[in-house]
């Protein structure tokens, strides 16, 4: 590792630019290097730079400058770089290493085989993905390429010792390296960088020709400055570019010449729903590249930062407020919504980054979806047979239910698809789904023991089956039914006890006939799906977290607006009311087929109590937040029958305990269950620092354990929460309890 202590003695920068000049700059900064020697065919440049000390020798002779030196960088234009390696060949030392900067790799893989041989070693391929409006030795920043991605792009005859010197002379900038091969770097940059800039200098030369041209740029706004902006670059060093990676480049030009072709024809036709189509694709991918330089798409949200909950004791509830959308139904919304004939209006969607994954793989496979804004979504249906070919992988990030609910879809389609997610998702099992999908004819491949990512390949006719659930779940169920609209005969779903069915009455409110028949429900194919408005309710396990902060915490008064009460969904209640909870519903009525309610809830004594199986599978997601409530009881409170958390996003059994007994509470698990001897009503929980194991669930539990508690809960790891109840904190801490996030 280079270091201050360790300098590299002596390094060489031929091309004295905005890129080698920062690097030099960086290693200068840090003390990271002994002695710069630096070439330019600009005599200025080089008097500038030793005057700037960012070298300490210069010379018009390019061999003097490379003789000796540990490390060169080239950082010439790439037509030149053969050039440049045929003057200094003679001059390299036998143990120097050799490193470019350039954006195309191919082209200078060849220079250095051709000029250097087909066994050189010690040349390692280098790209940083940064820069500056400005250019030149006097532009030089030895901050540019902090945080910013260097690609490196080893061959196989590259030695280790050369790429582990230049990865870390790179690493002293404080770049991110990244390893790709030469063609797929070469293939990226086409499309992300070279067809942009020569789609600038394209549209720039169009428009000065115009015979207008003058009021053109008089009243160009900034839009136009925006997107043209790139023209002001080097023209010498895009022309070499253009040429040196000139294949890849004709590739992308060729898939955005056809693709500009199509939306002419869009425009010509006035065609307003492909051409929304095209715009709301194209800056739903804007937004997602937006995150993901902000380092917050919901892609990487729980890997690109960490975000802790601190919550204080104390505190009550008070407010009418109204929690975010259901996800269960905000999910099905979308799957059915694209599937149905029409346009369908949605309100009260759930922005999270769990139904934003559905959202965006339906976009992904041709379906035109507005929004969301605000909770308002409209999605133009493609019917049952409409869908499209997905071009890549399709993306769940930490959904479950996506995944499961859309191997039911997938595999009825005519077309391969993948699905994979997050590392959380990647490690859930899915082979119930899988299997019983397989006895259909689907062939499905997935990582071992049944973890994603699934491969399921299309065109399998599916027939229908009949089919027992091992264990109560509402996703399986929901799976099989959407497979069974495909289906050749009919398919039945019996399962062991009641879960949610939004599915079936979904389906049944856009206009497809299901049967239901207590624990039976059956579908047949060839019905169709009509267009319908959805109103979502607020998620009554968003709800459930201000049920139980609001029980426990003394002198506490709050009404939570709109909320589903879908009998399948109301065990959280249920429970709740056998411990002694204070819970009053009022304004009850059905919107979609869905009954909702505002849920009053005023604080009370509760106590232990064995919680009835039958109530599992109607709380099964509200658990984590039932056991808060079970350590604040009077009494131990026994749950067996709820296998399947052990499964979640987390082992939530395991998770669960563990994080009360740090904090103080006598509490153990089962293979089923748990037992948790409440503290009650004089009792408190310890603070303490608990893992949220990145479960949005048990992290939102801990949090509203702080209303009893006597220290600061420190929940670790919670920027999951985003998965499922975006402004969580806000709402929280607007209501009553404190807490709030802080970022590492």
């Amino acid at each position: 590792m280079i270091s201050s202590n360790s300098k590299l003695p002596k390094v060489a920068v031929l091309g004295l630019g905005l890129i080698g000049c920062s690097w030099v700059k960086a290693l200068k900064t840090a003390n990271c290097v002994g002695y710069v020697s630096g070439f330019d065919r600009n005599v200025d440049s080089m008097e500038y730079a030793q005057q700037a000390e960012l070298i300490d020798h210069y010379s018009l002779n390019i061999n003097d400058v490379v003789k000796n030196a540990d490390l060169i960088i080239i950082s010439v234009p790439i037509l030149a770089v053969a050039d440049v390696l045929a003057q200094i060949k003679d001059s390299i030392s036998s143990s120097a290493i050799l490193t470019d900067v350039g954006s195309v790799k191919g082209n200078i893989a060849k220079a250095v085989t051709q000029v250097l041989g087909a066994d050189f070693d010690r040349f390692v391929l280098g790209h940083p993905i940064a820069g500056s409006e400005r250019s030149g030795v006097t532009a030089a920043d030895e901050n540019l390429f902090k945080n910013h991605k260097i690609i490196l792009t080893p061959e196989k005859r590259t030695s280790a010792k050369a790429l582990d010197l230049v990865s870390d002379a790179w690493k002293i900038t404080g770049g991110k390296i990244e390893l790709m091969t030469v063609q797929h770097h070469d293939e990226i940059l086409a499309a992300t960088s070279h067809l942009p800039h020569l789609l600038a200098y394209s549209l720039v030369d169009t428009l000065a020709n115009d015979q207008e041209n003058n009021d053109i740029f008089n009243y160009a706004a900034g839009g136009f400055r925006d997107f043209t902006r790139i023209a002001s670059s080097s023209p010498i060093m895009w022309r070499d570019i253009f040429i040196g990676n000139k294949d890849e480049v004709l590739k992308a030009l060729d898939l955005f010449t056809a693709d500009l072709q199509k939306l002419r024809e869009i425009v010509a036709n006035e065609d307003k729903t492909q051409m929304m189509g095209t715009f709301t694709r194209a800056k739903a991918a804007r937004d997602h590249f937006t995150k993901i330089l902000a380092r917050r798409a919901y892609v990487d949200s729980m890997t690109s930062q960490i975000v802790n909950y601190v919550a204080k004791p104390g505190g009550k509830l008070s407010g009418e407020f109204r929690v975010p959308g259901d996800k269960s139904i905000s999910h099905r919304s979308i799957m059915l919504g694209s599937l149905a004939e029409g346009t369908t209006e949605v309100s009260g969607f759930l922005e999270g980054e769990d139904s934003l994954a559905t959202l965006q793989t339906f976009r992904d496979m041709g379906v035109v979806i507005e929004g969301p804004h605000r909770g308002r979504v409209t999605v133009h249906g493609v019917g049952l047979h409409g869908l499209k070919m997905p071009p890549n992988s399709l993306y769940l990030g930490n959904s479950g239910t996506s995944m499961r609910l859309l191997s039911g879809l997938m595999a009825a389609q005519n077309f391969d698809v993948e699905m994979t997610g997050d590392d959380s998702l990647n490690k859930r099992p899915m082979n119930r789904v899988a299997d019983p999908l397989r006895s259909m004819g689907a062939i499905i491949n997935s990582a071992p023991n049944g973890r994603p990512p699934l491969k399921i390949t299309g065109g399998q006719p599916l027939k229908g089956i009949h089919y027992e659930l091992p264990m109560a779940s509402a996703q399986v169920k929901s799976c099989l039914i959407l497979a069974g609209l495909y289906a050749e005969g009919e398919t039945t779903v019996i399962e062991p006890a009641p879960t949610r069915d939004h599915t079936e009455r979904m389906l049944k409110g856009f206009g497809y006939p299901v049967e239901v028949d207590g624990p039976k429900v059956t579908v047949r194919p060839g019905g169709k799906l009509t267009a319908t408005e959805i109103d979502v309710p607020a998620d009554i396990s968003s709800a459930a977290f201000f049920m139980v902060a609001a029980s426990i915490a003394k002198d506490s008064d709050i009404t939570l607006q709109h909320v589903g009460i879908n009998p399948t969904r109301v065990g959280i209640i249920n429970i709740l009311r056998a411990m002694g909870a204070n819970i009053e519903l009022s304004n009850e009525k059905e919107v979609g087929g869905e009954p909702v309610a505002d849920i009053r809830i005023r604080s009370a004594q509760l106590k232990g109590i064995q919680i009835p199986e039958d109530q599992v599978p109607l709380a099964i997601d509200e658990f984590p937040a039932i056991f808060i409530a079970a350590a604040c009881a009077e009494g131990t409170t026994v749950l067996t029958g709820a296998e399947e958390l052990r499964v979640k996003e987390s082992d939530r059994i395991q998770a669960m305990v563990d994080g009360l007994q740090i904090l103080g509470v006598d509490a153990v698990g089962t293979e089923d269950g748990a037992i948790i001897k409440g503290f009650g009503a004089q009792g408190s929980f310890n603070g303490g620092e608990v893992e949220s194991v990145d479960d949005h669930r048990i992290a939102m539990s801990f949090t509203i354990a702080s209303l009893r508690a006597n220290a600061p809960i420190l929940v670790k790891d919670c920027a999951n929460v985003a998965t499922s109840f975006p402004g969580f904190v806000e709402l929280a801490s607007g209501c009553g309890i404190n807490v709030s996030a802080e970022i590492e």
